[in-house]
């Protein structure tokens, strides 16, 4: 027993001992804690110039909307120039963006229109990051090491996201908002001086083809009539990674499970925790904390526990596994009638999505070709930037009339999606 223990300590710590890993890990961290700083700044600063929520709202939807519109974008230059490179650029040119904010702010020269265009600024630019950020690790590890670095990023990633808004409300709260952003932009500033230390591994010489063979396809028979050398547009570039995505049923399978989770995460942990918290449980925001708090630690406890796990259990068995766990999850949610059996329910769901999140990107990365895997990322992020509107505005209304029918919709969905899953050869032999 103590054996396995510290076998599975050795394996969750071997990628921190890769000077490369320990400077993304870092980066990374700073970017995403720079994210939950603007994200304050922003709102704060918005509402005190203006006192309108409506104002606020059209900050944050000038963010949200070039960083969707923009996503394919960043995930086709990122397979072209090196995800690398792209983290770099992009960290930068945020810190000089949060910089200019901050300075403008401290002067008093700050107007609502500037910020909505910094905020869309902003967005843009983030949107070329985040595509890179989630396809560098397989330049950074070996494959055998990918379950258990995606594991500690992940824990990185969700300890910055709470930190992030925590601490910038600190420093609105003992300073004012024009110094956040200047605190964001040094974190973005020292993610990219993080990044640009990073030495990637060489990619193997099977993956540079992947791309060109799929762009190549998608200008089919004029391609050989194009001149030595040319250059695919970047229109075809991102037509070649959405055919690339969608003409394999094992990468289709990972994006409708996404959907669907998203679908069932985005509405029903938001709107319905917050109803659960009110309405049922008759608790208040404390309730609401706890729900939250629950499915954040279940989900790093199971990420964790991910990541310490040997071997390439298969793929596809897992993801029906966790779309049937959290529809049973999701369905209990409905009826549960006490705070502590929410609460444990939140916890063991949130510990499945941990748990299979760590082998459902760790293979992505591994079974995409590098050249194309930044590509079919950004397919991945932009159905969850549709789905979760969606699913926030179906939520909101099947909630009028009371949890349990809100859940079950969500439950059903995710039952179904497990079935499809099991009902395909191919998905169920995915390792």
């Amino acid at each position: 027993m103590a054996s396995t223990l510290v076998d599975a300590r050795d394996r969750l710590s071997a990628p921190a001992r890769l000077p490369s890993f320990r400077l993304l890990w870092l980066g990374q961290s700073l970017s995403l804690l720079g994210d939950g700083f603007s994200y304050i700044a922003f709102s704060w600063i918005t509402l005190g110039l203006t006192q309108s929520t409506l104002a606020l709202g059209y900050v944050l939807a000038f963010q949200a909307v070039p960083r969707a519109l923009l996503t394919l974008v960043g995930g086709s230059l990122s397979d072209k120039w090196s995800s690398r490179t792209l983290m770099k650029l992009s960290s930068w040119a945020r810190a000089a963006l949060m910089a200019g904010v901050g300075l403008a702010g401290l002067a008093g020269s700050l107007t609502l229109w500037m910020l909505c265009c910094a905020a869309a600024a902003f967005g843009a630019v983030d949107a070329f990051f985040q595509p890179a950020r989630a396809s560098i690790l397989p330049s950074v590890v070996d494959k055998e090491q990918l379950a258990p670095a995606n594991a500690l990023l992940a824990v990185g990633t969700k300890v910055a996201a709470v930190l992030g808004p925590a601490v910038g409300g600190m420093v609105v709260a003992f300073s004012n908002a024009p110094v956040a952003f200047l605190v964001d932009a040094v974190c973005f500033a020292l993610c990219g001086v993080c990044v640009a230390g990073i030495r990637p591994r060489p990619r193997p010489a099977g993956d540079a083809a992947a791309a060109d063979a799929a762009d190549a396809d998608e200008k089919g028979p004029a391609a050989s009539a194009a001149p030595a050398g040319a250059e695919p547009s970047l229109g075809a570039r991102i037509r070649a990674g959405l055919r690339y995505a969608f003409e394999d049923p094992r990468i289709r399978t990972i994006l409708a499970v996404d959907a669907a989770v998203t679908f069932c995460q985005a509405g029903p942990f938001t709107v319905g925790f917050a109803t659960l918290a009110k309405v049922d449980l008759h608790g208040g925001s404390a309730t609401l904390g706890l729900l939250n708090g629950a499915l954040a630690g279940g989900a790093m406890l199971g990420t964790l526990v991910g990541g310490a796990v040997g071997g390439r259990p298969r793929i596809g068995l897992l993801i029906a596994a966790l779309a049937g766990w959290l529809a049973i999850g999701t369905g209990l949610l409905g009826f549960v009638g006490n705070t502590a059996g929410a609460l444990a329910t939140v916890l063991a769901m949130g510990f499945g999505m941990g748990f299979q999140g760590v082998f459902g990107l760790s293979w992505i990365q591994r079974t995409i070709d590098g050249s194309v895997l930044s590509r079919v990322i950004s397919v991945d992020m932009v159905i969850g930037y549709a789905v979760a509107p969606l699913s926030l505005i179906v939520c909101g209304a099947l909630a009028q009339s009371g949890t349990a029918a809100m859940f079950a919709v969500s439950a059903s969905v995710l039952a179904v999606t497990a079935v499809g899953i099991l009902a395909s050869r191919t998905v169920r032999e995915m390792r």
